[in-house]
């Protein structure tokens, strides 16, 4: 039987910088939340990683906003609806 892998703690980081990109904080935070679900994790784990998913969450809504302001600067102000087809 081979021992499960310890899970990540979470990264160190320097000032405001809290993921590479976009997608590795998603990344990140979806790996977080499968953590948190399984219930498994000690309080204080669990705090730690709760506190490290808001850090994740805060980034993921500030970078969809900064891309969602620079789409109205080339809409001319205007955000059009989104058409996938």
């Amino acid at each position: 039987m081979t021992p499960s892998a310890p899970a990540k703690a979470p990264r160190a980081r320097t000032g405001t910088d809290v993921a590479a990109s976009y997608e590795a904080a998603l990344e990140e935070l979806e790996q977080l939340v499968a953590q948190l679900d399984a219930g498994q994790l000690p309080l204080d784990q669990l705090l730690v990683r709760y506190q490290r998913g808001a850090e994740l969450l805060a980034y993921c809504r500030s970078r969809l906003d900064v891309v969602e302001n620079q789409i109205k600067v080339l809409e001319a102000g205007e955000l059009k609806p989104w058409d996938g087809a």
